[in-house]
C-alpha cells in the first residue's frame, strides 16, 4: 500500500518526476545478525486450525495443497509494520510522520496496544488461516532494540531488536496454527510504495545483498515448517528514471531476478517453500499522452517461471479500487484520465481482472498455469462513504469467490481513537487496548468479508496433474535440472537449457531458443542413476533410419530421451539425452516446424515461444532428436523434432 508521501530532497527535474509518480499505489548501519531470539510461547494453544493442514505446501495445477495433497486455500491477511511506517521525512519519533499517524515502532503493528495472543485471537475470528508478514532488508540488520513503548502490551519483547521481535511474532503465529508467508516489502524501513528508494529489489542495495538477505531469512526459519512461503518483493515499479521489465536480461529485469533468487532459495536454503512472484506494478510516467501501464501478470503468458523444483511457484497481484489498469491511483498532479478499477462496470472490471492476472489460474494445462494469490486488496471501512469504492469491493470479493482465488487482505491491524483512524484495517486497537472489530455491527464490509472467507470453493484431496514448463535460455543458461546443475558443464561456452528433473523435453522453437517440458503421459522417465549423454553429431542415427533427409540430426541413443539442449547465438549446438529407467517405444515420426507451427490441436502446454514457429510432440510421445540445416542462409536453428511413442 502507498500514500502521498513527503520525499527526500532531489534535483528540480527529479523532484517533478517524483511528484508525478508519488501515488503509484496505497499502502541503518549494518550490524552482525543478532541470531534467533529465545523461543516465545505460542500466543494460543494449537487448535483445530493447526490440525487442519499438514506442512509443507506445494502446488498442483492452479491449487496450493498441503503435504497430504489436500487443498490449502490461502485465506490470508497482511500484518504490516515490521517493514516500517515512517513516511520518510520529519522526526521518526513523531507519529504524525508515519502513515495514517500509526507508528509501528519497527514491529508488526499493535504490539504496543494488545498482547500477541489477543491479536491472533482476532485473526482466528476473522477466519484467516495464513498471514503475509512484511519485512525490510534494513530490518534484518537493525541492531538497535525496539523501544519499550513499541511493545508496551508485550513486555516479554522488551530489549529485542526488530528482527528478534519478528522472530517472536513468527513463532506465535505458527504455534497457533497459522501459515506464515515472509514478504520482502521494502529495502529500507519506511512506508511503501511511491518513489522512495524501494521501487525495485535493487533500488537501494545490490541484487547480491537482496539475495543474501533472503537466504538468511529462509535459513532462519527453515525448521519451522509452518513458515510456508517467500514473497520475493512487493510492488516492483518505476523509479524516477527507469522502468522495471520482464525478460530483457538487464539490471532491471524482474523476471530474471525473481527466477534466479527462487532457484537459489529452493536449491540452497529450503526446498519446501512456496516461491511467490508478484507481477510488475507500474511502468512509465502517469501523464496523459505519455506511455504508462500497470502490467501486473500480463507478461507471464509469454514468459513464465520454471523453478528447479516443480510445484513451488505461486503468482501474486495487488488490486485496489482507486488504482486502475493504467491509473496510478494519484489525485491532482500525477492523475490521468484513465479509469480506475472502481470506475469500471462489473463486467468490464471482471474482464480486466482476467486479462491482467486471473488467467494464470483459470487457464489450465499451460506453461504458466499456477495458483494466483491476490496478496493485497482492501478498502476503507466505517468512514468510507464513496459508493463506487463500496461497489468495487463488493464486486471484487464476488470475483474472488467465483474464481475460488487465494487472497490476503490489507491490512489486518490498525489503530484508532474513539472509533476513528485508519479505517482500512479489519481489527483496530485504541491506546487503552480496547478492540474495534469488523463484526461489531457498524462495519459495512462485514457481509462481503463473511461471504469471502466462508465461500466453500474446492476442498479436500487434489489429484496430481501434468506439469508444463517453459525453457528460456534467452540471455544465459536455463538449466532447471538439479541433476545437471551438479554435473560438469556439458557444453562449455554455449547457453544451455534443461528440463526440471522428472520432466522431458517435448517442444522446441524454430527461432528464439525457447523450449517446452512436461511430465504429462509418462511421469519421470529418467533412470535413478542419472545417466545422460551429450550428442553433438549423427552417430546415433541408425542406418536406414534417416528421419530428416538432408538435415543434420542430433539423435539420442536407444533407450534415452531429450531433456535439454544448448545453443550458440541462434544455432543449436548439442542435445542432452537422459537414459530412461524403463524401456521406451520405438516407433517415431518427424515433426517439422521450419515454416509454421506444428503443435497438437489441443494446445496443451500453451504457446511457449510467442511470435516464433514451434514444434511439439504429443502427450503420448517423447522427443528423441533435433534436426537442423547448415545450408547457406540458415542460422542452424531447430527445424524438426523426432517424436517417438511412449511405451
Amino acid at each position: 500500500m502507498a500514500a502521498t508521501l513527503p520525499r527526500r530532497p532531489l534535483t528540480a527535474v527529479a523532484a517533478a518526476l517524483v511528484t508525478l509518480l508519488g501515488l503509484l499505489t496505497p499502502t541503518t548501519a549494518l550490524a552482525q545478525d543478532p541470531g534467533p531470539s529465545a523461543p516465545v510461547a505460542p500466543a494460543a494453544p494449537a487448535t483445530a486450525l493447526a490440525a487442519s493442514w499438514t506442512p509443507p505446501l506445494s502446488t498442483r495445477g492452479r491449487y496450493v495443497v498441503d503435504a497430504d495433497g489436500d487443498r490449502f486455500k490461502l485465506r490470508s491477511g497482511n500484518w504490516h509494520g515490521a517493514s516500517g511506517t515512517w513516511n520518510g521525512s520529519g522526526d521518526p519519533a513523531d507519529p504524525a510522520n508515519h502513515h495514517a499517524g500509526e507508528d509501528s515502532g519497527r514491529t508488526p503493528l499493535g504490539l504496543d496496544r494488545a498482547p500477541i495472543a489477543d491479536i491472533l485471537s482476532g485473526f482466528a475470528e476473522l477466519g484467516v488461516n495464513s498471514v503475509r508478514l512484511p519485512f525490510s532488508n534494513e530490518m534484518i540488520h537493525d541492531s538497535v532494540p525496539v523501544t519499550d513503548a513499541a511493545v508496551a502490551a508485550n513486555p516479554q519483547l522488551r530489549g529485542r531488536t526488530p528482527l528478534q521481535v519478528y522472530d517472536a511474532v513468527v513463532a506465535a503465529l505458527t504455534g497457533a496454527g497459522f501459515a506464515v508467508v515472509l514478504n520482502n516489502h521494502t529495502n529500507t524501513t519506511r512506508w511503501c510504495c511511491g518513489v522512495d528508494g524501494n521501487e525495485r529489489w535493487n533500488a537501494s542495495q545490490s541484487t547480491a545483498t537482496w539475495e543474501d538477505d533472503w537466504l538468511t531469512m529462509v535459513r532462519r526459519y527453515r525448521d519451522n515448517k509452518r513458515v510456508v512461503g517467500a514473497d520475493l518483493y512487493n510492488e516492483v515499479r518505476r523509479s524516477v528514471w527507469d522502468d522495471p521489465n520482464w525478460g530483457l536480461g538487464d539490471d532491471h529485469d524482474w523476471f530474471a531476478a525473481s527466477q534466479h533468487l527462487g532457484d537459489r532459495i529452493l536449491q540452497e536454503a529450503n526446498p519446501d517453500l512456496l516461491v511467490i512472484v508478484e507481477g510488475i506494478n507500474w511502468t512509465g510516467l502517469p501523464v496523459d499522452g505519455l506511455p504508462h501501464d500497470r502490467p501486473t501478470l500480463e507478461p507471464v503468458q509469454h514468459l513464465s517461471h520454471t523453478l528447479v523444483r516443480s510445484g513451488k511457484l505461486v503468482y501474486s497481484a495487488h488490486f485496489y479500487g482507486y488504482t486502475g489498469p493504467r491509473h496510478s491511483g494519484a489525485t491532482g498532479i500525477g492523475e490521468t484520465h484513465d479509469p480506475r478499477y472502481s470506475d469500471l462496470g462489473r463486467d468490464e472490471l471482471f474482464a480486466e481482472l482476467r486479462r491482467q492476472a486471473f488467467y494464470v489460474s483459470s487457464d489450465t494445462g499451460r506453461h504458466y498455469t499456477a495458483p494466483l494469490w491476490i496478496s493485497e486488496f482492501g478498502v476503507g471501512g466505517r468512514e468510507e462513504t464513496n459508493e463506487r469504492a463500496r461497489a468495487w469491493f463488493a464486486s471484487f470479493t464476488d470475483f474472488l469467490i467465483q474464481n475460488d482465488t487465494d487472497f490476503a487482505y490489507w491490512p489486518l491491524v490498525g489503530l484508532h481513537e474513539n472509533r476513528r483512524g485508519n479505517g482500512w484495517a479489519l481489527l483496530h486497537w485504541d491506546s487503552a487496548g480496547h478492540r474495534m472489530g469488523l463484526y461489531d455491527g457498524d462495519d459495512w464490509r462485514a457481509d462481503a468479508w463473511s461471504r469471502l472467507v466462508g465461500s466453500p470453493g474446492r476442498t479436500g484431496y487434489v489429484a496430481p496433474v501434468g506439469r508444463w514448463s517453459m525453457l528460456a535460455p534467452d540471455h544465459g543458461d536455463f538449466v532447471q535440472s538439479l541433476r545437471m546443475r551438479a554435473r560438469p558443464d556439458w557444453d562449455s561456452g554455449a547457453r544451455k537449457a534443461a528440463c526440471p528433473d522428472g520432466q522431458r523435453l517435448i517442444g522446441l522453437a524454430h527461432t528464439g531458443n525457447r523450449g517446452l517440458c512436461t511430465d504429462t503421459g509418462a511421469g519421470d522417465l529418467w533412470a535413478s542413476s542419472g545417466a545422460y549423454q551429450v550428442v553433438t553429431d549423427e552417430r546415433y542415427v541408425p542406418s536406414g533410419g534417416d528421419w530428416a533427409s538432408g538435415y543434420t540430426k542430433f539423435q539420442c541413443p536407444g533407450g534415452s530421451f531429450l531433456v535439454g539442449y544448448a545453443v550458440r547465438g541462434a544455432a543449436v549446438s548439442s542435445a542432452l539425452c537422459a537414459t530412461a529407467g524403463t524401456a521406451l517405444g520405438g516407433a517415431g515420426r518427424t515433426v517439422w516446424f521450419d515454416r509454421g507451427d506444428n503443435r497438437p490441436s489441443s494446445g496443451a502446454g500453451g504457446d511457449f515461444a510467442y511470435g516464433s514457429y514451434k514444434g511439439q510432440c504429443t502427450d503420448g510421445e517423447y522427443a528423441a532428436g533435433i534436426a537442423w540445416t547448415g545450408r547457406f542462409g540458415s542460422s542452424r536453428t531447430p527445424d524438426a523434432l523426432y517424436c517417438r511413442s511412449l511405451p
